[in-house]
């Protein structure tokens, strides 16, 4: 999903390191490296906010020290499926669904994962309800085996950012971050 926020940019990204081993736990415990590298080189890490009461309190605990200009630490709110849910026309039509289910406020939902999984279940196409999403002994829907790879066609194909932007306030923060970085990066540069 950020590569495709980076393309979509007026600005030519090179993407250089990508760090997405251990998830959450060693974003937060990395967090005060990815500001210093930001000294060198623009960074931008995106977490969840789960279950966290607020972005702002979830970045005061993850950077005690100064934030540097060019890092840009952003928030899902409540999990960046909400960013997939906002299109939900889109999204229903990748899945192959035909009844209406809207999502006008997706980051509202206690768990967009959940609600991502229970429509990838309702998907007519078995090649797509297999990839997405898979029951485990007790009965509950979790990650299936090709989560990632199919929702990234899903984004690269179909996903609108900013249609999703307008629904899911904390992207349309990244996006206006990722104006700004560049707004600065340009002046500082010239």
């Amino acid at each position: 999903m950020l590569r495709r926020l980076l393309d979509e940019r007026p600005v030519a990204y090179a993407i250089g390191a990508v760090f997405k081993q251990g998830g959450f736990g060693y974003l937060k415990r990395q967090s005060q490296a990815f500001n210093n590298m930001a000294k060198a080189c623009p960074v931008l890490l995106l977490t969840d906010l789960d279950k966290h009461p607020c972005a702002p309190k979830l970045l005061d605990e993850w950077l005690k020290h100064p934030k540097h200009p060019d890092f840009l630490l952003r928030v899902a709110v409540r999990e960046v499926e909400a960013w997939l849910l906002a299109c939900d026309r889109e999204l229903r039509e990748f899945l192959g669904i035909r009844r209406v289910q809207n999502f006008s406020a997706p980051e509202i939902l206690e768990d967009p994962k959940g609600e991502l999984l229970k429509l990838a279940a309702a998907s007519p196409r078995r090649d797509l309800r297999e990839a997405i999403v898979r029951r485990d002994t007790g009965g509950h829907l979790r990650q299936g085996p090709a989560y990632n790879s199919t929702l990234a066609r899903f984004v690269n194909q179909n996903w609108q950012s900013e249609a999703a932007g307008n629904k899911c306030p904390s992207l349309g923060r990244m996006i206006s971050a990722l104006s700004t970085l560049e707004t600065n990066w340009t002046q500082r540069r010239s």
